[in-house]
């Protein structure tokens, strides 16, 4: 089974460099310059993707190679198989809506939360 999943979440590349400085920064009391960070509420996100995907993987893979092999005559043929293939094959599409709806939640936030912010202001969150 194949599944669509949303973008992830872009993790900080090498060479990345913040936003550039605007004019809007002049109305900054001191006339200061912006500094920026990288999210860490965005970089939590990140981690979180790489953490689920592995998990979302092993799950399929665990219920994929007992589909095969009850769909296989030569393993079990009878009319109970005919169920138990049924059975496992609703385990792998409730596992693919659950694989979809945690990603899809996580890419979700994602793209609502900013990936720099200044330094002088706490991560803002997307849904606070």
């Amino acid at each position: 089974m194949s599944y669509v999943d949303p973008p992830a979440p872009r993790p900080l590349q090498p060479g990345e460099t913040p936003p550039a400085p605007s004019s809007s920064d002049l109305l900054v009391p001191g006339g200061q310059t912006t500094t920026w960070v990288f999210n860490p509420e965005y970089q939590r996100l990140v981690d979180l993707w790489f953490q689920v995907l592995p998990l979302m993987e092993q799950l399929t893979t665990s219920l994929d190679k007992p589909y095969q092999m009850a769909r296989s005559t030569d393993v079990w043929d009878a009319p109970v198989a005919k169920r138990y293939v049924q059975d496992i094959g609703e385990w792998r599409n409730r596992l693919g809506l659950y694989r979809q709806a945690v990603l899809t939640a996580i890419s979700d936030e994602a793209a609502d939360t900013p990936r720099w912010v200044p330094s002088k202001a706490g991560a803002p969150h997307a849904y606070s």
